[in-house]
């Protein structure tokens, strides 16, 4: 990419010598001054050609928007701020959790139970005080999406479920915004540029979200704490570069990282001229619901159907010895970890080939970490002919929280 976003574009990034260009740091070409502080504090910047005085001051001209404040969102707000970029907004809604801080390195111990807004504030103004951090304390909707991106240059996604990264990819593409994708899972993370005005979209790699459960979420699949390190860095560079007009951006590539392999690979991306949203003949002009377009709502159809039983309730009928099954449908390593006296494991991947040693004529309750997996699961026995199916609503993670602490949390 040469020409950064909205109103950086069209600027020279090209060094020129003071000598030359005596309006550098009056303002007088429309970017913002540098202080001395600051010029001493970027000073391994300046003496990049490809930055210079007029590429930092870009960055502090600049804005950037992060979708979460996670794992992701960590080292993408630490490295942006650290950078100078002037102006960072972020949207989060959620506390800083102990499961949080192997990395999520924005937040420590001390944040616990606190807004990752507040922590995340507190964490970059002792990075770069010069920086202004907006926080957006909201979950992004349909409703919201437009007015929280429209104000800034880039958006950088920093997501960990499907509707919202169709939500961020949709708005940004109606807004004409570059959306600086990443994502991770487990050990592998990957990355890229969606930018519809000259590449393809999300919605051009992956037309369709995958089936609900079919994915785990890292709380319910596991991440290696260093990779969205690793990951989000990525994404601050290509926000970083987009800014400054200069190198090769990820536009039309995907990145894909194994940490286990320690190996890079690319997948080169097309845009798709019958993509319903960035092609030749779009049909998607406005958000949509996209809870239902990932098939979400088959947990609270569960729930309104009686099929959903609280941990409480779950403890209260175990007590009372009434005829049901538990089975636990999370690995082995989960399971060795913490688990409900007296349930039977069976993992999901092995339903299919174990689904007879279960007994339809029973009441079978169904838990796995926080109750994803498990509605899965039941979706599939309910498909295969069983009628007496519970899912444990918040699964093992609410057992321990609400009957039993001895169970450890994880």
């Amino acid at each position: 990419m040469r020409d950064p976003p909205g109103a950086l574009g069209g600027l020279d990034p090209t060094m020129t010598p003071a000598t030359e260009r005596p309006d550098w740091q009056t303002g007088a070409d429309g970017l913002p001054p540098l202080t001395n502080p600051e010029l001493l504090r970027y000073s391994r910047h300046l003496i990049l050609p490809e930055v210079g005085l007029t590429g930092q001051r870009r960055l502090k001209a600049a804005s950037v928007l992060l979708v979460g404040a996670g794992g992701l969102g960590s080292p993408l707000a630490l490295y942006l701020a650290a950078a100078g970029v002037g102006r960072i907004g972020i949207v989060d809604f959620d506390v800083v959790d102990e499961t949080n801080l192997h990395r999520q390195v924005l937040h420590g111990t001390s944040w616990i139970g606190k807004p990752k807004l507040e922590s995340a504030r507190a964490r970059l103004a002792e990075i770069n005080p010069e920086v202004t951090v907006d926080t957006h304390e909201t979950r992004l909707t349909s409703e919201n999406a437009f007015a929280l991106m429209r104000p800034y240059d880039v958006i950088a996604d920093g997501t960990d479920n499907f509707p919202t990264r169709y939500l961020v990819n949709d708005a940004c593409v109606l807004l004409g915004k570059p959306n600086v994708y990443g994502s991770i899972f487990r050990f592998e993370g990957q990355a890229s540029v969606f930018d519809a005005s000259r590449g393809p979209c999300y919605r051009c790699l992956y037309p369709e979200p995958p089936p609900p459960g079919l994915v785990p979420s890292c709380a319910e699949g596991g991440v290696l704490g260093v990779l969205p390190g690793i990951v989000g860095t990525i994404q601050a560079i290509e926000t970083i570069k987009m800014i400054l007009g200069v190198g090769e951006s990820l536009v039309g590539r995907l990145v894909v990282f194994d940490a286990l392999e320690m190996r890079f690979r690319e997948l080169k991306l097309r845009k798709d001229p019958g993509c319903p949203l960035c092609g030749e003949h779009p049909t998607i002009r406005e958000l949509i619901d996209y809870e239902s377009f990932c098939g979400l709502g088959s947990a609270a159809d569960a729930a309104d159907a009686g099929m959903e039983i609280t941990a409480t309730e779950l403890a209260e009928r175990l007590k009372r010895r009434d005829e049901l099954v538990v089975v636990d449908v999370r690995e082995p390593e989960e399971h060795s970890i913490a688990h409900i006296e007296g349930a039977r494991l069976v993992p999901l991947n092995s339903l299919p080939e174990r689904m007879a040693e279960l007994d339809s004529s029973r009441e079978i309750v169904l838990h796995c970490h926080h109750g994803v997996r498990s509605q899965r699961a039941l979706e599939f026995l309910k498909r295969s002919g069983f009628q007496k199916l519970k899912n444990l609503r918040g699964g093992i993670d609410a057992w321990s929280r609400e009957v039993d602490p001895s169970v450890p949390r994880y």
